[in-house]
C-alpha cells in the first residue's frame, strides 16, 4: 500500500519532471551472505550474459517508484524468454494507480498534494504503473515483489503462495497468511475479534512470451491510518468511469521486518527454481550508475509525464446530479452553491470533450435568454481543456463568463475540491 506526505501546497511533482536522478543503472553481484564481495558488471556483454541466466534475483537500492517500475519493465522486456526473475524493492511514499484506472476517482489528489504530516511534511508521488489492478499506497514499510516468468508458466497464485511461505517462515505471530479467491494475500487473525485483512494485492502484465506478477506486501507501515484518506476520492459519487475501479479491503501490517522479508522471499524463490552458484547471486541495481541503460531512462521520463499519468485515463463523466446514463443518487451539494446548479462533463484521455453547465448567477443579466447564452459560452469554453492543466476553477469561471463573485468563489472552490486542487484565499 502506498503513502503520502505533507508539504506546502504545491503542484504534484509528476507535473514538472526534472532529471534529478543519475540514470546509469549499475549491476552489483552480491550473493546472499553479508560478507560476500560485490563484482561490478561493467560491460554490455556482461549485462547480456546476466539477463540470459535461467534464474535471476535482483534487489533495488533506489526508493524512487519511477525508477523501480522502469527497472521492472526493463527486466520484463530484456531478460531471456525462458528465464525466471525475482525483483524486490521499497518505494518512498506514493500512490500508485493501475494502468487502466482514473486518478481523479482512485485518489484524493488534494490530499496527495498536501502529503503526510502535519509535523514533518513528506511529499507523495502519484504514479501510474504499466500493469493492471487497483490503486495502492507504498512507503518504507512495504516491500514490492515482482516475478517475471515465461508466459506459458504463468499462474495467478503460484508466486503469491511463494510469498505466503516466506511469511510463514518468518512467523511474525500476527496471524495466518493465505491467498484468497481474488489472488490477494490476506492475514487471518486469531481470536473472537479477528478477521481477514489484506496485506498484499496482485497485478499482472502479460506479453506474448513473458508474464509479470507483482504485488506490495504491507509489513510495517507507520501510515495505516492515512491510507483510506489518500485512496478515497471526494469526486467518486459524481464520477462514472470506464476503467478498472479498486476493490476496497481492510488492511493491516503483517508485522515482519522488511529486510528479513526480502531475504525470506529470495530464499523461497531459489528453493522453487534452483538458483544456486552464480545463478543464485543477488544482483543489486540502482539509479546511481555505472552503465547507462537508455530504456530505463526513457521509462522514467514516460512514467513521470502528465501525458502518462493523466492522459492515459479512460473516458469518464462527472455529473453533479443523476443522469440517464448515471442514475445513482448524489450527495447533497454544499448549501452555498446555487440550488439550480447543474454540471456535466465528459472527459476522455484527460481532456474535456463536452461540458454542460447551467444554473449559475451572472453579474449582468437582463433576460433568461442572456443567462442561457452565458451558460452556453461557459460550457463551450471548457471543451478542449485538459483537466490536469486547470489550476483553479474560480479563474476558469471568471474567464469564461460574467459569473457572480459568490458563485465564482463557491462553485469554483467546490470543483477545486472535486478535482484535487487547493483553494487559496
Amino acid at each position: 500500500m502506498s503513502l503520502i506526505t505533507q508539504c506546502k501546497p504545491r503542484a504534484l511533482r509528476v507535473c514538472s519532471w526534472a532529471p534529478r536522478l543519475h540514470l546509469h543503472l549499475h549491476f552489483n553481484l552480491a550473493p546472499s551472505s553479508v560478507s560476500a564481495t560485490r563484482r561490478r558488471i561493467s560491460t554490455n556483454h556482461d549485462r547480456d550474459a546476466l539477463l540470459a541466466r535461467p534464474v535471476q534475483v535482483y534487489r533495488s537500492t533506489s526508493s524512487d517508484p519511477y525508477v523501480n517500475l522502469s527497472i521492472e519493465h526493463f527486466l520484463l522486456q530484456r531478460t531471456h524468454a525462458a528465464a525466471t526473475v525475482l525483483f524486490q524493492y521499497v518505494n518512498r511514499p506514493c500512490v500508485v494507480v493501475g494502468r487502466n484506472q482514473n486518478p481523479w476517482l482512485e485518489a484524493n489528489l488534494q490530499q496527495v498534494r498536501r502529503g503526510l504530516g502535519p509535523d514533518e511534511p513528506v511529499p507523495v508521488d502519484l504514479v501510474r504503473r504499466r500493469s493492471g489492478g487497483g490503486a495502492v499506497f507504498h512507503d518504507a514499510g512495504n516491500v514490492n515483489w515482482a516475478v517475471v516468468c515465461p508466459a506459458a508458466a504463468f499462474d495467478r497464485d503460484r508466486h503469491a503462495e511463494m510469498v505466503v511461505r516466506a511469511l510463514q517462515a518468518l512467523s511474525p505471530g500476527t496471524g495466518t497468511p493465505r491467498v484468497n479467491a481474488r489472488h490477494d494475500i490476506v492475514l487471518d487473525t486469531p481470536g473472537s475479534g479477528g478477521g481477514s485483512f489484506k496485506i498484499s494485492g496482485s497485478a499482472y502484465k502479460l506479453t506474448r512470451l513473458r508474464a509479470l506478477h507483482h504485488g506490495t506486501c504491507l509489513l510495517a507501515s507507520p501510515h495505516l491510518g492515512a491510507i483510506s484518506a489518500l485512496l478515497r476520492s471526494p469526486a467518486a459519487p459524481f464520477v462514472k468511469a470506464r476503467g478498472v475501479e479498486s476493490v476496497r479491503s481492510p488492511v493491516r501490517n503483517a508485522g515482519a521486518d522488511p529486510a528479513a522479508f526480502m531475504a525470506a522471499v529470495a530464499a523461497e524463490f531459489r528453493r522453487m527454481y534452483g538458483g544456486t552458484g552464480d545463478a543464485g547471486d543477488e544482483v543489486v541495481v540502482g539509479a546511481d550508475a555505472l552503465d547507462t541503460v537508455p530504456e530505463i531512462r526513457e521509462g522514467v521520463a514516460e512514467l513521470m509525464s502528465p501525458e502518462w499519468i493523466y492522459d492515459q485515463t479512460p473516458q469518464f463523466t462527472f455529473s453533479s446530479h443523476p443522469t440517464d446514463d448515471d442514475p445513482r443518487p448524489r450527495p447533497a451539494l454544499p448549501s452555498n452553491l446555487p440550488p439550480s446548479l447543474r454540471i456535466h462533463l465528459t472527459v476522455r484521455h484527460g481532456e474535456i470533450q463536452t461540458a454542460a453547465v447551467s444554473g449559475l448567477r451572472y453579474i449582468t443579466l437582463s433576460s433568461a435568454d442572456e443567462s442561457t447564452a452565458h451558460d452556453a459560452a461557459l460550457s463551450t469554453s471548457l471543451a478542449g481543456q485538459r483537466l490536469h492543466d486547470i489550476g483553479d476553477w474560480r479563474a476558469v469561471l471568471e474567464r469564461a463568463a460574467p459569473v457572480s463573485a459568490a458563485d465564482r468563489l463557491h462553485v469554483g472552490g467546490w470543483l477545486n475540491g472535486m478535482f484535487g486542487l487547493e483553494t487559496s484565499a
